[in-house]
């Protein structure tokens, strides 16, 4: 099957033309680690059949990052192949450079320049001069119209019907560089020459990777050490700022004096405002809260009721008419009613809300802020032992636990791979939105929003603790490299978010098919069956879950959460943390009904006659637990293939032991407050922070005095 390999910068559209072409939805991003592994899919042009592969994006061939490395393995191991390479309009300056590497591979290429802008038009001088030195034509296109796209294709089908390769690989090496650079680069090939028939990369190209020092070249040339001996012999006077110079010579030659190809992107007055150092992380929590606002009490409350009362009125309604129509049992009925439709309405209550705050998060990166936040993250992360990539594992982390543990594998430290894994669960992720939404507001009502930014708050500053924690014992990490490239400002398109919205609810839908609803009916039969598969009234306490709940119940009751059914609802979230609100809702006995179930659900953690009730002071308790204990099994599961299993279980005892911790601190805390007023508290903090400070230089005083024998007036002292 012929092959075509879509190779480009960061951010250039790479992605989208991918989409375009072969019809996809794959996401795209501006920021390290959206393409994480190459992604492929067949299409048929003119009734030939063709493998599409979209790389990751790299801005080299010499690999500095996991993406560079994945592309440049893949082009050197593929030879048989057409290389698309896209480079954006706006950027041509610096996108050029990996042009070039690729033209030194000798590798059958078509340019496509993406008009990312209708403004922006590509310099005459340009394409001739291009098309003169290197034989190459370039066909300039939008990356998201499906005419260009045709119009690529075509040139793909003409291609490989005309079995020559057009480009002008005659003496390239004079057309890039000097003479004293080519008699260097000449003579290292004469070092390679034996060997770079096995690698099945042109000499002349392996000779320029050497005098860089490129160690993926230089690990498949396994040079002898008289070898490597000359060949640094000869980088004394050849260098890789010397190599990076004559390429951005070539480009200016390419481009002549034409100076608005070297625009790049990333300079705009709202920078001043979103990158100022004061000023970036206020405007990012009011972003944030504007997203909580709309996602729990304004677009996102709406559509969810509007869906709830619609399974509960109409479908809900009419499958138990059918059901009764069938059978009087009331074993079976009461299965419909609570087990199904009961799961069913407090699950997809919580749809469009999840959906909500996924296409609030597109908005964001869409329009190009997302990479600013990034951008703004990155000197608070590096101070605390994160790379600036752990920016955007802990950032998809909001999205899904499991997704972002996946992106941590592009780390170039295993150190920092380990422990951006593992941190990525403190995260809240939307699975947990539905817990935050009913408990917080039977007892917060509207203040429930300030509530979830605290929590979302919570979980980033004990990941922040844990990493300075890390990094100070046994996970010290090396310094990074990071490359961050900021988009145009620009408006989301219509088309890309309803997309976005679509993927999300097809997810969603899936998971509650072939997981969520099977737990529900799992927890039914638990609350409903004894040990002996006797139906039993659960709110007796024969059940099995009852049984079982009670068990571990005094385990929690320092937490203020020590009854069975909120024990139960902890080991149902092991399986997805979605099915909490629903399985408190199937312990508590909240009936099938016209009314909504959520607000019955959050009425019932409000009666002391429930199974599952809880004061403010337990209701926060139990909330910050369900923030921080075990995620779930998928996410489980992906750390163990991610990071080992020795470090899979030391991140779940730890998690439960800080969930453990931090739910104590804050229910006794927040008890006290009740009980006594806050003024109370601060004095008796201070008080406790006043001895601490004591009792901490007096032991420096009596180490120190024990070290050294001399008088009091030493400064030491």
């Amino acid at each position: 099957m012929k092959e075509i390999v879509l190779v480009g910068n960061p951010n250039t559209g790479k992605t989208t033309l991918f989409n375009t072409l072969t019809s996809s939805n794959e996401h795209t991003g501006n920021w390290h680690g959206v393409t994480v592994d190459s992604k492929c899919k067949k299409i048929q042009i003119e009734k030939e059949e063709f493998s599409v592969i979209d790389l990751p994006g790299v801005y080299s061939l010499t690999p500095l990052s996991f993406e560079e490395k994945v592309t440049s393995e893949y082009l050197y191991n593929n030879k048989e192949k057409l290389v698309i390479n896209i480079v954006d309009i706006n950027n041509l300056y610096r996108n050029l450079y990996l042009t070039i590497e690729l033209f030194l591979l000798k590798l059958p290429m078509i340019l496509v320049i993406n008009k990312t802008s209708k403004d922006a038009n590509v310099p005459k001088k340009f394409i001739q001069n291009i098309e003169q030195k290197y034989g190459i034509k370039p066909l300039v296109v939008d990356a998201s119209s499906k005419a260009d796209i045709k119009n690529l294709q075509k040139n793909i089908v003409d291609y490989y019907k005309n079995t020559k390769n057009n480009n002008n690989y005659d003496n390239f090496l004079s057309k890039v560089y000097d003479g004293r650079v080519v008699r260097v680069i000449k003579e290292v090939c004469d070092v390679v020459e034996k060997k770079h028939i096995r690698t099945n990369i042109c000499k002349e190209y392996l000779a320029i990777k050497c005098i860089e020092n490129d160690c993926l070249v230089l690990d498949r040339l396994k040079l002898t050490n008289e070898e490597l001996s000359k060949l640094y012999s000869i980088q004394k006077e050849i260098n890789v700022e010397t190599i990076a110079g004559e390429y951005y010579a070539q480009i200016n030659l390419l481009l002549g004096s034409d100076k608005k190809t070297k625009r790049v992107y990333g300079k705009s007055r709202l920078d001043k405002y979103a990158l100022n150092r004061f000023l970036c992380l206020p405007i990012f929590f009011a972003v944030l809260i504007l997203i909580f606002y709309l996602t729990f009490f304004s677009v996102g409350a709406t559509l969810s009721s509007g869906l709830c009362s619609f399974i509960e009125n109409k479908f809900g309604v009419w499958v138990l008419t059918c059901v009764k129509g069938v059978t009087n049992n009331i074993i079976v009925i009461d299965f419909f009613s609570n087990a199904i439709i009961s799961g069913l309405g407090t699950i997809f209550s919580f749809l469009p809300q999840v959906v909500m705050l996924y296409v609030c998060l597109g908005v964001l990166e869409d329009s190009g802020y997302l990479s600013r936040v990034a951008f703004s993250l990155d000197d608070i992360f590096s101070r605390v032992g994160l790379s600036g990539k752990g920016v955007y594992t802990l950032l998809m982390g909001f999205g899904c636990s499991t997704s972002a543990c996946l992106t941590a594998r592009t780390m170039e430290n295993k150190n920092s791979k380990i422990k951006t894994a593992m941190l990525s669960p403190y995260m809240s992720c939307s699975a947990k939105l539905p817990i935050y939404a009913v408990i917080g507001s039977a007892f917060f009502g509207a203040s429930n929003v300030f509530v979830i930014f605290l929590l979302y708050l919570l979980g980033v500053v004990i990941a922040l603790m844990l990493s300075v924690f890390y990094e100070k014992t046994f996970l010290r990490s090396e310094k990074q490299s990071f490359i961050m490239e900021f988009p145009p400002y620009r408006l989301p398109k219509l088309k890309r978010l309803f997309s976005l919205a679509l993927v999300n609810i097809k997810q969603f839908l899936i998971r509650v098919g072939s997981l969520l609803i099977s737990v529900n009916v799992i927890i039914w039969i638990l609350t409903k069956f004894s040990f002996g598969l006797r139906y039993v009234d659960y709110v007796g306490g024969k059940s099995i879950v009852a049984v079982v709940g009670r068990f571990l119940a005094p385990i929690f009751v320092p937490l203020g959460f020590g009854n069975w059914g909120a024990v139960s609802a902890l080991l149902a979230g092991l399986v997805a943390k979605e099915v909490i609100v629903s399985t408190i809702g199937i312990i508590n006995g909240v009936p099938f009904g016209a009314e909504n179930l959520k607000v019955k659900i959050a009425k019932s953690l409000t009666l002391a006659s429930s199974v599952v009730f809880f004061t403010p002071a337990s209701a926060i308790s139990f909330m910050v637990f369900c923030l921080l204990y075990s995620p779930c099994f998928a996410t489980i599961g992906v750390l163990k293939r991610e990071i080992g299993i020795k470090w899979t279980i030391i991140s779940i005892v730890v998690q439960f032991a800080i969930a453990y911790i931090v739910s104590l601190v804050l229910y006794n805390t927040v008890g006290f407050i009740m009980n006594n007023g806050i003024l109370l508290l601060i004095v008796i903090m201070i008080i406790v922070i006043i001895i601490t400070y004591s009792l901490y230089k007096m032991t420096k005083l009596l180490i120190n005095k024990q070290k050294c024998k001399g008088c009091f007036g030493c400064k030491r002292y």
